[in-house]
């Protein structure tokens, strides 16, 4: 007999118990289906069987525990019947074996089980199994989904925080140490910029820790901007040692042709090009704080500053003196105490914004700005207060910088954009209070050129450039597409407006007061720019009021890096510490600063129409031609006029209704700087 009729022959144990004709009996004449729902009955019955058989063992059990030898006999009783039951099941699971035998026979030989023997259940019961089962299975996927997601989210966090923890260099092993007498401090620089601090302000004798400074430090005459003079542009350039055409920040605001968007003080780090000082610092071990230094927020390249405060025009200048003590109280990285997420740093950056708010709001000039300036001075002493506190004076370098200075603006020294130019042939206007104008139709370009040429030669108060033609060299303002092709360039002092700005004929004729009260952007070698440098510390061991030779701000950072012991990225800056000093600011020899005074204001009877007023023939009282640089050696000449400063008898003879007019203007202006229709400008 082969195998395949030894598989197909139904088992016969026990057929002494069973008689063949049953098997015959059972599967002749029947339906797989009746065959199934037979087998489903019997195997019921075998399973009420099993429940009896198991609840009889647990009553005998329970009554052996509680009748104790009195219950002898009703135990054996049990057993025998135990036994009994035992030997009946016995010969149904044989039973049972066979029809399934027969039923497994008759499904082979129909090609196969149907779909209704797939299951002992009833069809009506497999459907609601199945229903049920499918709304577990459609809630189960979704969740597991969840599952793993969250699971995975929590890695990747974990993960990225592993990462930034291990991407920082750790702090460099060996750096020198200077002890205070109660921590050891590796070399460490703070960085203040004073924001339109113009360097003639220490002039005016009411600066008495900058004027200290400068005696008990090393700083040139006066330091340049670069160009344009305006906020951004140049404090990017003093973080990265580039030219605002190198690093990509040419102005406040700016149209780019690649990305076709407009820069507005963007936080994204597309913009920004180079390297800044943090970067440098934290990518070679130096941790750093930043505290609102502009740009800090954009996130540039794969690392972040240990430190970093966010912009907030409203804060306190007393907060920022206690955030840098706080900051120099952090234990360092030998302290038991030290903290991995927050380190101590070794340099700080810190942004100062209120002199250049009001010298905008209320002009250079005004009695407002001198209070700021006192606050300013007063808020750097402080500094120095406390670095004397933790005996840090000798340990700690303190690098005290400007980004430009500030000019007055007036109704007689502004110049109506739409007498200049068709303004509907232009598609984007940049900068201010330079403009930067990209014509819509690009052959309007040369055409554009020449009419505002030919306007310039009539007025002596703006110079036209194209920026691939004549562009003045040392502008370094020519070597980026984010640099509008055609450029108007007012003299300092004098301001460029749309009507939809101010209506210069409706100004005039009503006597209003133009907004800002101070500008600035102008050629960066006019005096009336010039920003500031101050430096003491270990870094700059030099004699005590040391002077070296006017430098451009693209030096700070070289200067800075130094002072930290960091090597510099590529830049434009070629100064390297220590720094050569020429002299002694109280040498016999040595220069005076000048005071520049603002161009001369025509009277408003002498302006008799927007054209004569916007026209004048009046030159400038100081000269500073964009293609002859004015000399960046301070000049001794005692004939010099110096600019008025307001006293006090001259404040208090002011009418009462004088005084409400300007607080109003004054309030009016910084409404305009920060909610007004002027969106697309800054005078930042």
């Amino acid at each position: 007999m082969n195998a395949e009729a030894a598989f197909m022959r139904p088992n016969t144990t026990g057929s002494d118990d069973e008689p063949e004709s049953d098997v015959e009996t059972i599967t002749a004449g029947r339906t797989s289906f009746e065959v199934t729902q037979d087998d489903h009955e019997v195997l019921q019955e075998d399973e009420e069987r099993e429940k009896l058989l198991m609840g009889d063992a647990d009553q005998e059990g329970l009554r052996r525990i509680f009748v104790g030898n009195n219950g002898k006999e009703d135990a054996r009783a049990g057993h025998r019947r135990g036994m009994k039951q035992k030997k009946s099941g016995k010969s149904d699971r044989k039973r049972r074996r066979r029809r399934r035998d027969s039923a497994s026979v008759y499904a082979m030989e129909e090609g196969g089980q149907s779909s209704s023997s797939l299951s002992s259940t009833s069809s009506s019961e497999s459907d609601q199994q199945r229903l049920g089962n499918f709304q577990a299975k459609r809630l189960r996927p979704y969740n597991r989904v969840l599952l793993h997601i969250s699971i995975l989210s929590l890695f990747l966090v974990l993960l990225y925080a592993a990462y930034r923890a291990s991407s920082k260099p750790a702090w460099k092993e060996g750096t020198a140490l200077f002890n205070n007498g109660t921590s050891r401090f590796a070399a460490t620089t703070i960085l203040v910029s004073l924001d339109g601090f113009r360097a003639d302000f220490l002039q005016r004798g009411i600066t008495p820790t900058l004027n200290s400074f400068i005696q008990n430090g090393i700083s040139p005459p006066w330091m340049l901007p670069s160009f344009p003079s305006v906020t951004f542009p140049n404090h990017y350039t003093m973080v990265t040692g580039l030219y605002p055409e190198s690093h990509g920040i040419v102005g406040n605001t700016f149209w780019d042709p690649a990305m076709q968007e407009e820069f507005s003080r963007s936080m994204q780090a597309k913009w920004w090009g180079g390297e800044p000082l943090w970067i440098t610092a934290e990518n070679q071990g130096v941790r750093t704080a930043v505290h609102m230094w502009p740009g800090s927020e954009a996130h540039i390249g794969d690392i972040e500053p240990a430190h970093l405060d966010k912009y907030n025009g409203s804060e306190p200048l007393s907060s920022k003196v206690d955030r840098i003590m706080q900051l120099l109280d952090l234990p360092g990285p030998e302290s038991p105490s030290a903290l991995a997420d927050q380190p101590r740093p070794q340099l700080i950056l810190t942004y100062v914004p209120v002199v250049d708010t009001d010298g905008h709001n209320y002009g250079p000039n005004s009695t407002e700005i001198r209070r700021t300036i006192q606050q300013v001075d007063t808020m750097v002493g402080d500094i120095f207060e406390g670095l004397q506190q933790r005996n840090l004076t000798e340990t700690v370098n303190v690098v005290v910088v400007s980004d430009h200075g500030m000019a007055t603006t007036s109704v007689d020294r502004l110049i109506q954009l739409e007498d200049l130019v068709d303004v509907n042939r232009v598609e984007h206007i940049d900068g201010w209070p330079l403009f930067g104008l990209r014509p819509k139709d690009p052959n309007d370009l040369q055409p554009l050129y020449e009419e505002l040429q030919s306007k310039a030669k009539d007025n002596p108060n703006i110079d036209v450039y194209l920026r691939d033609v004549d562009m003045p060299a040392r502008y370094h303002f020519s070597n980026n597409d984010r640099i509008a092709p055609l450029w108007i360039v007012p003299k300092a002092g004098w301001a460029i407006a749309t009507k939809e700005e101010f209506d210069l004929e409706a100004g005039l004729r009503n006597g209003e007061v133009y907004h800002p009260r101070g500008l600035h952007g102008y050629d960066h070698e006019h005096p009336l720019m010039r920003a500031i440098f101050v430096a003491r510390g270990p870094a700059f061991p030099h004699k005590p009021g040391s002077r070296v030779d006017v430098f451009q701000n693209t030096e700070i950072y070289n200067i800075v890096c130094d002072s930290v012991g960091l090597t510099p990225k590529a830049n434009n800056g070629t100064l390297r510490l220590p720094l050569k000093p020429v002299g002694l600011h109280s040498d016999e020899d040595a220069p005076v600063l000048d005071v520049p005074s603002d161009p001369p204001e025509t009277t408003i009877s002498d302006a008799v129409s927007p054209s004569s007023a916007t026209f004048s023939l009046a030159p400038p009282a100081i000269e500073a031609s964009a293609t002859e640089p004015v000399p960046i050696r301070p000049t001794v000449d005692h004939n010099d006029e110096k600019e008025p400063t307001p006293t006090n008898n001259q404040d208090e003879d002011r009418d009462w209704w004088q005084w409400v007019k300007d607080k109003f203007d004054g309030a009016k202006a910084w409404a305009e700087d920060h909610f007004g229709n002027n969106s697309n400008r800054t005078s930042a």
